[in-house]
């Protein structure tokens, strides 16, 4: 398999910055990879109870108030 060019051309550019600051990014791209790789899990896992019945319908309004109420911008 191969990397696409904008992963290709951003390691090349990783590879002139100093040893720590690769190992940062280094490390900061595979908790990224970790994150992308259990959110594809949750939604595999949701998608598996929506086509096992085991969804239930949801009420926008509900759902929006909701969120705004939990992020500070409630109205």
């Amino acid at each position: 398999m191969t990397m696409v060019k904008t992963l290709e051309l951003a390691m090349a550019k990783a590879a002139n910055l100093s040893e720590a600051a690769q190992e940062q990014l280094g490390r900061e791209l595979l908790e990224r990879i970790d994150s992308l790789t259990e959110l594809r899990a949750e939604i595999d896992a949701g998608l598996n109870e929506l086509d096992a019945g085991c969804g239930q319908e949801l009420d926008v309004e509900d759902v929006i108030r909701d969120a705004r109420k939990a992020h500070g911008r409630g109205r």
